[in-house]
Parts: structure tokens; C-alpha cells; sequence
């Protein structure tokens, strides 16, 4: 565990350790949406791009105010953190990391960059064959760039690394199902980042070793159980906070937290055809669940079966695909009886007033205080 916390925060120098270890590229994806398997395939390591908490005095002048996540990442190839990147590529999602995809090749004209389409409208009779043409160009793309070629046999054995990976994540994930904690939120939040930074191959030979330990541990204290929705996450910040107050988050519902594992791509004859179909059959964030809702009774299952007691969102400021499903989501709790806390992030934290509004929170979450229809409305701000 202390590995992978470290391999998180030491991401950057993981990534150029691998480049000089296996000669491979290193390609930086901004969405959720990327089809990791196809470079991974092709012998190219996918990172995803993630933000830190810093001051930033840089983007202003290249990138208008907008969510920190986009501006942030930006900042970061500004100074030069993701000088080992060759090549970055945007899947169609949100439009703020879109702005900071195109001012990252605007400044690096020379680095490969590609524009992946996926369709907003995930279940139209036609949006798994626009993917698949479009993954068909991806692929293509690639290997006039890395010079190789990506047979159906390197797909199948990236299908099968990435396959297990999440088979291994999601039983992690199963853990936390339990009445009594033995993994920890926030160290399931950091398997599942460093995974995302990490050669799934090796972050699948860590995971063999750390389950074993995982389920011989003695449970943590009983405590409320919490589910975390909302935006994004780049840290286990969040989590930590919440695990000092004595309460647990079991569940999340992320486009990179559970959403990011929760299902595998079935083999077919067509690979292409079968990644396609995996990537929009995924549970749906809010950047593709505008035509059927339901992402909403996706939350809902996931709440009920781990046993969860209450919610915490966390909407990213600016995040428009967020500001907009929450009110569905809001209405969808409040005819369940779900106690939830709103609450939006920026660049930063703020732990004192954030662990103020938390404990409010969770002294009326308790198990034994009354819950009365519509309560939550209270600490709704």
C-alpha cells in the first residue's frame, strides 16, 4: 500500500522510470472514455492526467478562468512535469479539458495529439459503430506513429491485462461490502489512481500480493458508512478527511473511481467492435447520461448494496455536466429518504470548514437518531 501511495504521488517519475526501462512511449489521456487497451496494445504506456493542489499563476494568460482540474493539468506541462508525455489524446467529454487539450498542442504542435469522438448519445442504434470507425482510426494512427503493428493477438493480451485489472479492482471494491471495514476508502481511491498511472501488468502483481494481505486484516471500528458522488477526483484527500471523523466511505460512484472498473470488455471476433461496446455500456457519468437517466438508479443500487448511510457530493466548481444532473440527483434522494451533503471543490480543500460541515453531517447520520423525511435539507448548501 505504501508503495502505491508513493508510486501516486511520485507518478511523474514513474513514468519517465518506465521510459527508460522499456524504451516504450508514454501517451496522456484527459477523459475516462480513452480506450486504454488500444495503446497499450501498440507497446504504449496510457497516463491519465490528473491534477494537483497548487497555486497556479500561469494558465491566465493561456487558458480562460474555468475548473482547476483543466487548469492545473495545463500548468503542469507549463513547468514541465509531463516533459516524458510523446503524445496526448481527448476523448469526447468534458469541454474544460477540451480547452486545455488544445492549448497543450497549440504550445507542443510537434507532439502526436488525436481527437477520439464518442458519442454523447451511448444508447443509439448507431453509437457503437460510429465508436468502432472511430477506434479504427485510432488504431491506425498509432501505428504509423509507433511504427508498429497491432495485431488481434496484442489487443487480446492488453483486453486480458486490463480485464484482470479491473476483476482484481472490483474485489477490492467487494471488501468494502462488508459489515465491518478492512480496506480503508482512501486506500481503495489509491490503488485505483496509481492504477491509472501505473503498467496495468505490473499494478496486476501488486494487487495479487495486497488482496491476500487485505482480507487477513482486522477490521477497522464500526463507523457511519458514506458513499461519495460527484466530479472527479485526483487524491484520496477527501476520504482521509471523512475516515478522521470516525465515518467510512464503502462506495463511490466516479467517472475514475468505481465507474472506471466496473466493466469488463467481452471478447468477440471484432476487438475493436468489443472495446467500443465496453467503453459505452460503462456506468454512465453525467457526461453521457442526458438521454435515459439512468446513472441515477445506478447510484441508487450501488447506496443500497454496500449498506451505505448517507452521501457526500462532491461537484467540482465549474462543472457544468455535474452542476446539471445534480438536480435529478437531489430530486431522486430526497424521494428515497437518502441523507446527503452538497458541497463544491476548487483548487483546494479547505479542511477546517469542510470537516465543520462534515461533522454536522454525520451527527445527524449516526445509527439511533430518528431520520424524518426531508431532513437533509438542512445541511444542503
Amino acid at each position: 500500500m505504501e508503495r502505491l501511495s508513493k508510486i501516486l504521488e511520485d507518478r511523474h517519475q514513474y513514468a519517465r522510470e518506465w521510459k527508460r526501462r522499456t524504451g516504450g512511449k508514454v501517451i496522456g489521456y484527459f477523459e475516462p472514455y480513452f480506450p486504454e487497451e488500444i495503446a497499450y496494445a501498440a507497446g504504449v504506456l496510457p497516463v491519465r492526467l490528473m491534477a494537483r493542489h497548487e497555486a497556479d499563476d500561469n494558465t491566465d494568460r493561456q487558458l480562460y478562468g474555468d475548473c482547476y482540474p483543466a487548469r492545473d493539468i495545463l500548468n503542469q506541462f507549463i513547468l514541465g512535469r509531463y516533459d516524458y508525455i510523446d503524445g496526448v489524446v481527448y476523448a469526447e467529454g468534458c469541454q474544460w479539458m477540451f480547452h486545455a487539450f488544445q492549448t497543450v498542442i497549440n504550445n507542443q504542435p510537434e507532439m502526436f495529439n488525436h481527437y477520439l469522438f464518442v458519442p454523447d448519445f451511448t444508447e443509439g442504434r448507431t453509437s457503437k459503430d460510429v465508436l468502432r470507425t472511430e477506434l479504427s482510426v485510432f488504431r491506425g494512427l498509432l501505428e504509423r506513429w509507433t511504427g508498429k503493428t497491432i495485431t488481434d493477438a496484442n489487443l487480446d493480451n492488453a483486453i486480458g491485462i486490463y480485464n484482470t485489472n479491473r476483476r482484481l479492482m472490483r474485489m477490492v471494491y467487494e471488501m468494502r461490502r462488508a459489515d465491518r471495514q478492512t480496506v480503508l476508502g482512501s486506500e481503495a481511491m489509491e490503488m485505483l489512481l496509481a492504477s491509472q498511472v501505473m503498467d496495468k501488468a505490473e499494478m496486476n502483481e501488486l494487487l495479487h500480493e495486497i488482496i491476500p494481505v487485505l482480507e487477513d486484516r482486522e477490521p477497522y471500528p464500526d463507523g457511519v458508512r458514506l458513499m461519495l458522488v460527484g466530479s472527479e477526483t485526483w487524491d484520496a484527500e477527501l476520504e482521509k478527511l471523512i475516515e478522521s471523523l470516525g465515518a467510512y466511505v464503502v462506495i463511490d460512484e466516479l467517472d475514475n473511481g468505481s465507474s472506471y472498473i466496473w466493466n469488463e470488455v467481452i471478447l468477440q471476433k471484432d476487438r475493436l467492435m468489443a472495446i467500443a461496446r465496453r467503453y459505452l455500456d460503462r456506468p454512465h457519468s453525467a457526461l453521457k447520461d442526458s438521454a435515459w437517466r439512468r446513472r441515477l438508479d445506478h447510484i441508487y443500487r450501488l447506496y443500497e448494496d454496500y449498506q451505505a448511510e448517507g452521501v457526500i457530493i462532491a461537484k467540482q466548481i465549474y462543472c457544468h455536466p455535474h452542476g446539471t444532473d445534480m438536480y435529478a440527483l437531489w430530486k431522486m434522494m430526497r424521494e428515497r429518504n437518502i441523507p446527503y451533503h452538497t458541497f463544491e471543490r476548487d483548487t483546494t480543500l479547505p479542511e477546517q470548514e469542510t470537516r465543520m460541515r462534515l461533522e454536522a453531517f454525520l451527527s445527524m447520520v449516526k445509527p439511533g437518531l430518528t431520520r424524518i423525511v426531508g431532513w437533509h435539507n438542512v445541511v444542503q448548501l
